[in-house]
């Protein structure tokens, strides 16, 4: 038996790298989104335990919308490709490449068993470049067929190996088999097929047994003519531990699926769901669908589901003619194979256990599978259909005028396969390139106009996308999904009446519900996210409250496992505001998944509608204990404990603000709430600093250019708050506080008059109830020496506050004064030595003004202090609505609702008292004049 030498390996090497190099520039397409995208098993957040709890795609296997495919050592090798590069495509399919050349040098050894040295490597060539591999090569899930592989092959030869030179039983490789074939149906369910692989090996290749041999053995022994041969027993006893091994394996399997099959649609395989005998004659059709494939790839399809393959619906349908003619073809190889003791014999009966036993799995002739055809499923059966090439190519290349003939038939045959192959991998580059070619091969097939649909919407291409979404309606009429895409698109293209249409056409194709029936077994549960979008489009009318929820109560019915319609219903009583009952709505989802860290987001969000911060920090905290990098949660739960007033909590939203700036680095409304943060804290510098950053990323952003300024007011540094309140009345020329701000500084330390009096005139011109803006006006005309003007606007300031004490008192000040001048003779224009004291009088009165004109709530703290409006309207939880959700709202509020702790009560009662020992001052001053 010949070994595999380097040139070979180097030869076939060589060649998969040839073929596929161009694979490598592909992205994550069709499957890959949901299992590599999409998996949050691949992420190192995510306890490696939960690679033996879910399936392929990331689902809990327990759950029944799980595809109950388990491939954990798969998936794991995803997971190390993304610690290594996350989530950069390019290495993903490197990896398939490096596997499959692997595949190709171990099918080299495994041929070698049963061909000579020149047909087996035919046979490897043929397989490295066959171009039905593509679709288990360069597409990233195909991984699992690759793996497998490697563990079946490896399997195999191990078992080769159980049988000594004396004829005796070696059990060391037969529990090296038990293992590669454990490891293989890890990473894909077909392995276990190799276990009678091995059985066909050993009966008719190692025991060299012949199908008459066996029956006439069979026949001895029931009449009692002779006992079983030693090599029989023998043969027995191996053959023993395989099946018990693949009962274990298999029991095991059945355990872990709990013996649930996975739940699929008509859509997926209408044969599946047809009646005698059309389900039959249609599976069997599939056969020689499959043989043509390998036979003929030349047109290669990503999606073989709904109306790709018509139904055999009558015995006089003419493909039936192909049925029979592949079971012929077939019975007449395995009967060469079985009756003949010959090497050829051995050959074939190798080959066909290559194609027909890995194949069963998928053939749909036991139990349904989730697909019609799938070009990835004959990875493994394609390398018996190379054997069985290679060994025609050696029969025909024996006879002398034949050989050369027979050599130039392999040779074209492997170029135009590699050079197929090479161009099948473009299709594989993005979705858009592999959906539409396959249009080029099946336009009957629904799922397809849907997809190329699909990838037109993720390039935002909506009006193009539609098209395609309707001509999958005409394609397949009673097709669910491909209504709800028409209404998804309509409604991204704002034509909400459209949409509306096509999600009760969508609706109207659900089966009728029956109070207290669940349609676990009739409906696919993405199709009742139908009843969500519809909710969610039709919620945005506040007359309609109460007809989405009805919807929402409806897919619930249907399925009260449905933790989605528990999730958007939540986000609707919220709007509703019916507290008690989003959050009654969110723990039953809860009840369904403890794991999901959005819901523990949108129940906080609750608790804070309800007055509960505690309980809301406390679910907040859940959040981020699942899911430690949780955006929404590290904003809105660090926006809480800085609003709650309580220093202590200050440090860990400081960290929280700080991550969350770290997963949205252009998100201006973290650096401002740091900026807030630490102006709470006293730390100018970093106030600034993080004020300046968040107006960098938003220009015109009014919370942080106010209070910046209001910052360099407070530090003595008016002057540099004047640019701040410029550029903030620039954007927000109606910006009250703004204005005042400006105003007063321009009086106070300007000595600009004209200005703070255009500041407050323009006040004002906006709001004329505006008492501060009136009020402070006044201390203009105090400034301007125009006492009987000021005089007149006071009155009028306290006829709009009667219950302001501060103007009261002001008024009787200035008509104090007034009075004390006309006694005196004075003029009531003040003479010139006495401005500098009357310019202090302003002052001080003005800047009395305005710490009372704030009110005491707003004492000790930046005067209408802007704070980030809290990320939690109904329309922005956490991205869980069935359909698109909406982007963050990125508005701010004008006002801070900072709680007081104990220290801000004690420093407002501080400053109010300095304001009125300021105000006795000023009236001594005045009535000593």
């Amino acid at each position: 038996m010949a070994v595999v030498s380097w040139k070979e390996i180097l030869l076939l090497t060589g060649l998969v790298v040839g073929c596929y190099w161009n694979s490598v520039s592909c992205g994550f397409v069709f499957d890959d989104v949901s299992a590599i995208l999409d998996n949050k098993d691949l992420r190192p957040a995510t306890s490696l335990r939960n690679l033996f709890l879910n399936d392929f795609w990331g689902t809990p296997m327990a759950e029944e919308r799980s595809h109950k495919s388990y491939r954990p050592l798969t998936v794991l090798t995803f997971r190390l490709n993304y610690i290594f590069s996350e989530l950069s495509a390019a290495s993903y399919h490197l990896l398939n490449v490096v596997l499959h050349a692997a595949v190709c040098v171990l099918f080299l050894r495994v041929c070698r068993l049963f061909l000579d040295k020149t047909s087996s490597l035919v046979a490897a060539l043929l397989f490295a470049v066959h171009p039905i591999h593509t679709e288990a090569v360069t597409g990233v899930v195909g991984r699992a067929e690759l793996l497998s592989s490697i563990f079946l092959l490896a399997a195999f030869l191990a078992y080769t190996k159980s049988t000594s030179a004396d004829h005796s039983i070696v059990w060391a490789p037969i529990a090296l088999t038990v293992v590669l074939v454990a490891a293989a149906t890890l990473c894909k369910e077909q392995g276990i097929t190799v276990i009678g692989i091995c059985c066909v090996h050993e009966v008719f290749v190692a025991q060299g047994f012949t199908l008459p041999m066996l029956l006439n053995t069979l026949r001895q022994v029931l009449q009692g003519k002779d006992g079983f041969p030693y090599a029989v027993l023998q043969t027995l006893l191996k053959l023993i531990v395989l099946v018990i091994s693949t009962l274990l394996l298999v029991i095991v399997r059945v355990q872990v699926i709990q013996s649930q099959l996975p739940v699929f649609t008509r859509f997926d395989n209408p044969a599946a769901v047809s009646p005698t005998p059309t389900r039959q004659l249609t599976f069997n059709y599939l056969l020689p669908v499959n043989a043509w494939l390998l036979l003929n790839p030349s047109e290669l399809c990503c999606d073989w589901t709904m109306g790709t393959i018509p139904l055999v619906e009558s015995a006089l349908d003419l493909r039936n003619l192909a049925t029979l003619g592949f079971y012929s073809l077939l019975g007449l190889l395995a009967f060469h194979s079985l009756r003949y003791r010959t090497s050829s014999a051995r050959t074939v009966i190798m080959a066909l256990s290559l194609i027909v036993l890995p194949f069963i799995p998928a053939s749909n002739l036991f139990f349904p599978v989730g697909f019609v055809v799938a070009e990835r499923v004959l990875y493994v059966p394609s390398m018996g259909f190379c054997v069985l090439v290679a060994h025609g190519f050696k029969i025909v290349s024996q006879k002398g005028h034949l050989k050369k003939i027979s050599w130039l038939i392999i040779g074209v045959l492997l170029t135009t396969h590699a050079v197929k192959t090479f161009k099948r991998n473009w299709d594989w580059e993005s979705e858009y390139t592999l959906f539409t070619s396959a249009l080029k091969v099946n336009k009957n097939n629904a799922k397809l106009w849907n997809n190329v649909g699909h990838a037109l919407e993720n390039q935002n291409n909506y009006v193009e996308a539609l098209q395609y979404f309707l001509q999958a309606t005409r394609v397949q009429p009673d097709d669910i999904g491909a209504h709800m895409n028409v209404g998804r698109t309509y409604k991204n293209l704002n034509k909400s009446r459209e949409a509306e249409d096509a999600y009760l056409v969508a609706k109207s194709l659900m089966p009728q519900v029956i109070p207290g029936k669940k349609y676990a077994t009739r409906v696919a549960p993405n199709h009742l996210n139908v009843y969500i979008n519809l909710a969610n489009l039709i919620r945005a009318n506040e007359s309609r409250l109460e007809e989405a929820d009805q919807l929402y109560r409806q897919a619930i019915s249907m399925r009260p496992d449905f933790k989605q319609a528990y999730i958007s219903r939540g986000e609707l009583l919220l709007k509703m505001n019916k507290l008690t009952e989003a959050r009654d709505a969110y723990l039953r989802a809860l009840e369904l998944d403890r794991t999901n860290a959005d819901l523990w987001y949108n129940l906080a969000i609750v608790n804070i509608e309800m007055k509960d911060p505690a309980e809301a920090l406390k679910n907040f905290n859940q959040a981020l204990e699942l899911n430690p990098r949780h955006k929404l949660a590290l904003f809105n739960s660090a926006l809480l404990m800085q609003e709650s007033g309580e220093p202590k909590f200050w440090p860990e939203a400081n960290r929280r603000f700080l991550i969350y700036v770290e997963e949205e680095p252009e998100d201006a409304n973290g650096y401002f709430n740091l900026g807030m943060l630490a102006m709470d804290a006293d730390q100018n510098a970093a106030a600034e600093r993080w004020m300046r950053r968040a107006i960098g990323l938003q220009a015109g952003f009014r919370s942080a250019l106010f209070n910046l300024a209001l910052l360099y007011s407070q530090s003595k540094r008016e002057v540099d708050a004047l640019p701040a309140l410029d550029e903030l009345l620039r954007h927000h020329p109606e910006h009250v506080k703004g204005l005042i701000l400006k105003g007063d500084i321009l009086m106070n330390h300007k000595k600009d008059t004209r200005g703070a009096k255009t500041c407050f005139e323009r006040i004002l011109r906006m709001d004329p109830t505006n008492v501060q803006g009136k009020h402070n006006l006044c201390v203009v005309y105090f400034e301007e020496r125009d006492l009987p003007r000021a005089a007149r606007c006071l009155e009028e300031t306290l006829a709009m506050a009667p219950n302001e004490e501060y103007v009261r008192r002001h008024l009787s000040i200035v008509r104090s004064k007034m009075a004390a001048m006309s006694a005196a003779g004075q003029p009531i224009t003040p003479a010139v030595e006495e401005e500098e004291e009357e310019e202090r009088v302003g002052e001080e009165a003005a800047a009395e003004v305005q710490e009372e004109g704030r009110g005491a709530d707003d004492v000790g703290k930046p005067a209408g202090g802007e704070k980030n409006a809290r990320i939690s309207s109904a329309e922005n939880l956490g991205g869980v609505a069935a359909d698109q959700s909406e982007p963050l709202d990125g508005s701010q509020s004008d006002e801070r609702t900072t709680g007081k702790s104990t220290e801000e009560i004690k420093d407002i009662e501080k400053k109010r008292a300095a304001a009125l020992k300021r105000l006795e001052e000023i009236e001594r001053i005045l009535s000593g004049d």
